[in-house]
């Protein structure tokens, strides 16, 4: 099972120092999830080998240019690739005006079904649930509307163990049904109990994207004892008064959310251009919560 995050773009409002706006794509087995699409997504993607082609959800988190800037760009791509598979985008609802709004000027003609599926601001709850994962939008306190997803992996089926199945005489035919829970009844009428041949699921893993926020403990309930967080840093904490003005978070702040959220481990990223050095970043976060890493472009985390 293959479960990651990979950072096309770790910087906030403005491309510098060879930094790009928000933009990542989570992996789930060969599955691909983009969140949030600001300029040059498309351009990262090739950089990085990205199969875009395999994206079937988008989810934007807020309307500020550069978290969706990307996003007519790469549609427009889909179509002149004669894209056939629909596109879902989970988004602010006027993202669908301003994105039909620019393709009616120009008269593009997709030759796929484009869905949009708004969130309503303030609004939480699962958005999407698969037979193996979930995504559940919540929302953060920034300027504007604007909401982080969460990730979650669903284990229904208990883990099975054929050498005990089979000295129980269990036929491999009744296997399926052990997973789903099941007790088994031989032909002499013994119960061989589920618990005897199977073992309780592999804990579901699970990634937590913040998006822009302030320091905000009302997250907590969404984070608390996460695998994987990323929340944003766009300052050092000396411009914390600057930080809670715009709506952003220091780097103290967001060590502080992922250690009293019990996270295993934090990603840090949304970096503000006035910094081209990102050193002092996790120098700040380390000693709050040790497991913080970089946000860095074209790097991949293992959730």
């Amino acid at each position: 099972m293959h479960f990651s995050v990979t950072i096309l773009g770790n910087n906030s409002a403005l491309p510098a120092h060879g930094r790009h706006p928000t933009s990542q794509v989570v992996t789930f087995h060969d599955r691909v999830y983009l969140v949030d699409c600001g300029e040059g997504t498309q351009m990262q993607m090739s950089e990085y080998k990205i199969r875009r082609s395999r994206i079937r959800h988008i989810f934007i988190s807020h309307l500020h240019g550069d978290h969706w800037l990307g996003l007519p760009g790469l549609i427009n791509s889909y179509g002149l690739q004669s894209r056939k598979e629909p596109l879902h985008i989970f988004a602010p609802g006027p993202l669908e005006e301003l994105i039909r709004l620019q393709m009616d000027c120009v008269n593009t003609m997709l030759p796929f079904e484009l869905n949009f599926l708004p969130l309503e601001p303030g609004s939480t709850g699962i958005i999407l649930e698969e037979e193996d994962l979930c995504v559940t939008a919540f929302p953060t306190d920034h300027r504007i509307p604007c909401f982080g997803f969460k990730f979650q992996e669903v284990h229904k089926k208990r883990k099975l163990l054929p050498q005990k199945a089979q000295e129980y005489g269990i036929p491999a035919s009744f296997y399926n049904a052990l997973q789903k829970g099941e007790d088994y009844r031989n032909r002499k009428g013994e119960i061989i109990h589920n618990e005897w041949v199977t073992e309780k699921p592999v804990r579901a893993k699970n990634y937590v994207f913040c998006a822009d926020t302030r320091y905000d403990e009302r997250l907590l309930p969404y984070i608390t004892g996460c695998d994987l967080i990323y929340h944003e840093t766009t300052y050092l904490h000396d411009q914390l008064e600057k930080a809670k003005a715009r709506y952003h978070s220091t780097s103290i702040q967001a060590a502080t959310l992922a250690h009293k959220a019990g996270a295993k481990r934090l990603l840090i990223g949304h970096f503000s251009s006035k910094y081209e050095d990102l050193g002092p970043f996790l120098a700040e976060c380390l000693p709050v919560f040790p497991a913080t890493e970089l946000a860095m472009e074209g790097t991949t985390y293992i959730i």
